[in-house]
């Protein structure tokens, strides 16, 4: 070893206040990387825990605690919600028959968007043909632009649409019903569901359909026999992930919907336009337990379906 590699250690200057410079930063980052994320769950979560708090306060009000109690939640089912006096309640049969609404447009929804969905995943991972960039491109656009802009363009459109319609037929009155609401859902979960089944494909090895068709198979054998079973899982989250997507939207629903298409979130909206009734909180606790539930399914699926890769 040269005398040039050998470097003494009297040699070498330090400054040391560039050291402890380095230092605090380093500390106040590592302080920051654990307090970022405390905040940032604090501020997630405590809005929700404070509303499942309040679902159960024995008071109309929601911003003084007065006790425990279940009475909010026996109001729903008992057909009865208290508006401060009891001459101001009304039935929950309004409530129970958005909820009926909400189970319609959400169970439609998934059905359709899960088989498209699926095709559409299908077809980018195995398929070639002119436009896959294109189409790839377009998946993520109802995910990324906001939804209020998406609302306002599928309100244009059916619009639009409807004019033209009632004007081929004078007797013809189409309106904004189920059918907008249902459409205007598919037109976003599908991108959730393929992206979904996608990542399920994409590891999915594709020598085991190669197999089968060394076998004999032909490709509708192949994919029900072979590729359907694999992918089952990643469909079965995605639409899952769909029915909750469906269940719990409110702006593309408030701008697309008609009369007597109200679900369960345009109508908790509706309570809260004239007052705030203390049930308003159980309602939705259990909407919140419900997608909860739903999502934590989903993700379940997912996570076998990772397991069996």
């Amino acid at each position: 070893m040269t005398n040039q590699a050998v470097v003494q250690a009297g040699e070498i200057e330090f400054d040391r206040s560039k050291i402890r410079r380095d230092m605090l930063i380093r500390r106040a980052g590592k302080i920051l990387m654990i307090a970022d994320p405390v905040f940032a769950y604090f501020f997630l979560w405590v809005p929700i825990v404070i509303l499942i708090v309040f679902s159960f306060n024995n008071a109309e009000t929601v911003s003084v605690w007065r006790g425990f109690t279940t009475q909010w939640y026996e109001n729903i089912f008992a057909n009865a919600i208290s508006a401060g006096t009891e001459s101001a309640r009304f039935s929950t049969e309004l409530m129970l028959n958005s909820v009926k609404n909400s189970l319609l447009v959400g169970a439609v929804t998934t059905m359709i968007s899960t088989v498209i969905g699926t095709l559409v995943a299908m077809s980018l991972v195995r398929g070639r043909f002119p436009g896959k960039a294109v189409l790839d491109a377009l998946l993520y656009l109802p995910i990324v632009i906001p939804e209020i802009t998406q609302a306002i363009s599928l309100a244009v459109f059916f619009r639009i649409l409807f004019d033209y319609a009632n004007s081929l037929n004078d007797g013809l009155r189409a309106a904004p019903g189920f059918g907008t609401i249902i459409i205007g859902h598919v037109a976003f979960c599908i991108s959730y569901v393929a992206i979904v089944v996608r990542a399920r494909f994409a590891d999915m090895n594709p020598r085991f359909e190669e197999a089968a068709r060394d076998l004999g198979a032909n490709e509708w054998r192949t994919f029900w026999r072979v590729t359907f079973p694999l992918i089952l899982p990643g469909v079965i989250a995605g639409g899952l992930l769909a029915f909750t997507i469906s269940l719990d939207d409110f702006i593309v629903t408030f701008f697309v919907s008609g009369i007597g298409t109200t679900t369960l979130p345009i109508f908790v909206y509706g309570l809260l336009k004239t007052r705030v009734p203390p049930e308003i909180n159980a309602i939705s606790t259990l909407m919140l337990f419900a997608s909860t539930a739903l999502v934590g399914v989903s993700l379940v699926m997912q996570g076998r379906s990772a397991s069996q890769r």
